[in-house]
């Protein structure tokens, strides 16, 4: 039983040393590949995903067609008809 409990933990420090190592390395890289970043890059990169955000939804609004000029353009229509049904011509029928 102590031969057990001997080996499980030597399996864990190995486990977890191995596991600290390769935390070590990832940190590593992300403090390299961010090593030449500053706060005006941050910014470009800020206000350029601001923008494209921008122009994704403005694609997605047309493909779900809800800035449509064509919807827009019959709404008018429709407006405008309705408009013209309604008024009087002016004229007096009747005697």
């Amino acid at each position: 039983m102590n031969q057990v409990l001997l080996y499980s933990s030597f399996f864990f420090a190995f486990i977890s040393l191995f596991f600290g190592l390769y935390a070590c390395g990832r940190v590593a890289k992300v403090l390299s590949a961010t090593k030449d970043l500053d706060w005006t890059a941050i910014a470009n990169m800020t206000g350029d995903l601001a923008s494209t955000k921008k122009t994704l939804q403005t694609l997605n609004n047309r493909i779900n067609g809800m800035h449509s000029p064509k919807v827009a353009e019959q709404e008018l229509m429709m407006q405008l008809l309705q408009n013209q049904q309604s008024k009087p011509n002016g004229k007096i029928v009747g005697g």
